[in-house]
């Protein structure tokens, strides 16, 4: 198997805004091209300007370069975080070709490059330079086997001829899970939704290149299948199991891990379990993500991450007036006062599979995790993994909603915050993959 590339989706807007610097040429005309443009797209055409011309072109139009080292591109005005409480604008630089192309009635920026590229950015966007060198390893392998998987779950889809489904509804249900195969017209996209991407904006001397490197065409398999890795923040003690946040599908590497070099004492771990859910949210067991090291914590919360301080155990609170409203707005339904917030499923780590909203109006079980918090804040909440303390009841109405939760992030696969601990306390990256992904082998698949 040779080096492939990579499609990744940057942004989508009606007008975007790029600069080329470097000799680019165009495959609406094979001629050279550099300087700054801006993109629109309106009345079903795509057109190219800057301040001297205006182009007419057609979709999946591409500039592409010969010397990726020595062109790049610029977008203007990136959107990374979306609609998550860090959401913010940037301006990014990339390596490879710019292609553009029309989704769902949108103007979107495609960056088509070589995946050892794509996955060095992706190191340098999830970590900084400071984290240590045995956690960079075992993240650009995990980024890897992901991106592989997917691309290989991409082709299965489209070879059974079958449409890829992530909802079931009826009047009394609503599960959903948002996952890659949203994606059809190019391989990722460049936010959490995916894998972060911010192009070569962040590469200046950070370990991440090296890590990379090093690791060259390394990935995890299972059974001799590239394995599907996922990761996020924090586990909250526990891992998730795939199947509970995603389509019903098992995956004997991504299951409940205990984060730790033994079980807690004291605790049932057997989080499904309302009791024992109950009890290990509440309080603070010992786990390799249950830290306070600023220095450990900085290798993984970059920048815009950093005002998350109460990631392992957090805390929300809502008015009667504030959840009921954000409720409404999130879901598109009114369900009138909230009375109750039901845990009908938990998974194996704490976080709700299930939820059941009983409104006055409406009552409603949702689901899958993400769902879940999307639909209880105005962005997203950490996780699932939380129990409910309603207030003082006026008529049968509770006056506000504590909302105390475990974890960041879905929980399923490498915990970064307790890679990051294992990585300082001086574990090797096999050993850190092993621990979050059990009974995989660790296989070089291209030089």
């Amino acid at each position: 198997m040779t080096e492939p590339n990579v499609s990744v989706a940057i942004m989508s807007n009606n007008e975007i805004t790029f600069e080329l610097h470097g000799d680019f040429e165009c495959s609406c005309n094979g001629k050279p091209w550099s300087g700054k443009y801006i993109a629109k797209y309106e009345n079903d055409i795509i057109t190219i300007s800057n301040d001297s011309e205006t182009h007419t072109v057609e979709n999946n139009t591409t500039f592409y370069s010969d010397d990726i080292g020595a062109n790049t591109f610029l977008l203007r005005e990136v959107l990374i975080g979306k609609n998550f409480h860090w959401q913010q604008k940037e301006n990014q630089r990339f390596q490879g070709s710019l292609k553009f192309l029309i989704e769902d009635g949108v103007l979107t920026a495609v960056n088509v490059l070589p995946i050892e590229s794509y996955l060095t950015s992706v190191i340098s966007s999830e970590m900084n330079a400071t984290s240590s060198h045995e956690l960079l390893k075992a993240h650009s392998i995990i980024s890897r086997s992901w991106l592989l998987a997917q691309t290989d779950k991409s082709k299965d889809i489209i070879a059974s001829n079958q449409e890829y489904e992530s909802e079931i509804k009826t009047n009394n249900e609503l599960i959903k899970w948002y996952d890659k195969e949203d994606h059809t017209l190019y391989d990722v996209c460049a936010d959490d939704h995916c894998q972060r991407y911010q192009g070569i904006t962040k590469l200046t001397e950070h370990n991440a290149q090296e890590a990379v490197a090093s690791t060259r065409g390394i990935v995890l398999k299972y059974d001799d299948k590239i394995c599907d890795t996922r990761f996020s923040k924090s586990c909250g003690g526990i891992s998730e199991s795939f199947e509970n946040v995603w389509e019903p599908i098992e995956h004997p590497y991504l299951q409940k891990v205990v984060d730790y070099k033994y079980d807690p004492e004291e605790y049932e771990l057997d989080l499904r379990k309302e009791a024992a859910a109950d009890k290990w949210i509440r309080n603070n067991p010992s786990a390799y993500c249950n830290t306070t090291d600023e220095r450990i914590l900085s290798q993984v919360l970059v920048d815009y991450d950093r005002d998350t301080t109460d990631f392992y155990r957090w805390r929300v609170e809502y008015t009667q007036e504030e959840i009921s409203a954000i409720i409404k707005k999130r879901s598109g339904i009114d369900f009138g006062n909230i009375i109750d917030l039901i845990p009908i499923e938990r998974g194996y780590s704490g976080r709700l599979i299930k939820l059941k909203i009983v409104g006055s109006n409406k009552v409603l079980t949702i689901g899958k995790e993400l769902e879940i918090r999307k639909i209880l804040s105005e962005s997203h909440l950490y996780s699932s993994g939380f129990v409910v303390d309603k207030g003082k009841e006026i008529d049968g109405v509770p006056s506000k909603f504590v909302l105390i939760g475990s974890g960041w992030g879905h929980g399923v696969g490498l915990c970064q915050i307790g890679a990051a601990v294992m990585g300082e306390m001086g574990f090797t990256f096999d050993v850190i993959l092993l621990h979050y992904f059990k009974n995989t082998d660790i296989k070089r698949i291209y030089d």
